[in-house]
């Protein structure tokens, strides 16, 4: 395993475009729940069936309130080893004059809390929001968005259902507006922003080096970047847990918790 960190070390050292693609698996140290699987529930429904639009039309309070509790938790949790080894290195490699770019499927903001720049958010953020009519987006920090929260703490997952009258939940600022606002996620059944995928191909396509952080490599599109950049014979390396349906096709494979791993693939 050292002689292959070794190797992999050396293949960063000489790069100049470095591709950095993350997932789930980087946040879930640091204590965000991925909400997947058999155990992803929230109240008594299965998280998933939450982020649609279809959930988003049918309730949109009850919508707002999980994320209202995503966004709570979120807010108390800080990034780990991994998020500050990918920030600082990104930082090293800018005063070299090269490019390091960061790909995430969260929508934590960790990354950026722990000091990355530029960070291409494939499925938005917990941290926006979007008008349902004029689809103007906005960033707003401030916890909680919905007035019927604020000075209630987390909203309480034990409670079986919404309470968040339909009139206050967030509007539009913009005054000729005033439609209801959604988070800013993409949620299933939805398609990645244009430009945001096509940012995220760009880099795909110009990287002389790519690592692949804490995915499962089963969620399209991001499930296919790694392949094709491997297909161009250029160096891939793969930070995960367990081994992916990606494993296969990448040149490196590094198993074990992203703190670890990656903060020793890093490290200056």
């Amino acid at each position: 395993m050292q002689n292959i960190m070794k190797s992999f070390r050396e293949v960063l050292s000489n790069a100049n475009n470095i591709l950095i693609l993350t997932g789930s698996g980087i946040s879930a140290e640091s204590g965000v729940p991925t909400f997947r699987g058999a155990g992803g529930f929230w109240r008594k429904y299965q998280a998933p069936n939450l982020a649609t639009p279809e959930a988003f039309v049918a309730n949109p309070s009850l919508v707002w309130e999980f994320y209202e509790y995503r966004r709570q938790l979120v807010s108390r949790v800080r990034p780990n080893k991994a998020h500050t080894a990918v920030a600082e290195f990104q930082k090293r490699k800018a005063a070299e004059g090269k490019r390091v770019s960061i790909v995430t499927q969260n929508i934590d903001g960790l990354h950026q809390k722990a000091g990355a720049k530029d960070v291409v958010e494939l499925h938005g953020s917990l941290y926006r929001t979007r008008c349902t009519k004029c689809h103007n987006i906005s960033v707003n920090e401030n916890i909680p968005i919905c007035p019927s929260l604020e000075g209630k703490g987390s909203p309480d997952p034990g409670i079986m259902s919404s309470d968040i009258p339909v009139e206050e939940l967030p509007r539009c600022e913009i005054a000729s507006c005033g439609a209801l606002l959604r988070p800013d996620i993409v949620w299933f059944g939805e398609h990645l922003a244009e430009h945001v995928l096509q940012d995220a191909f760009d880099l795909v396509e110009t990287c002389d080096a790519c690592l692949v952080i804490g995915t499962s490599a089963v969620v399209y599109p991001a499930a296919m970047f790694a392949p094709q950049v491997a297909q161009r014979n250029v160096p891939v390396a793969e930070f995960n847990i367990e081994e992916t349906p990606a494993t296969k096709q990448v040149q490196y494979h590094f198993q074990g918790p992203c703190t670890i791993t990656v903060t020793e693939a890093l490290a200056p």
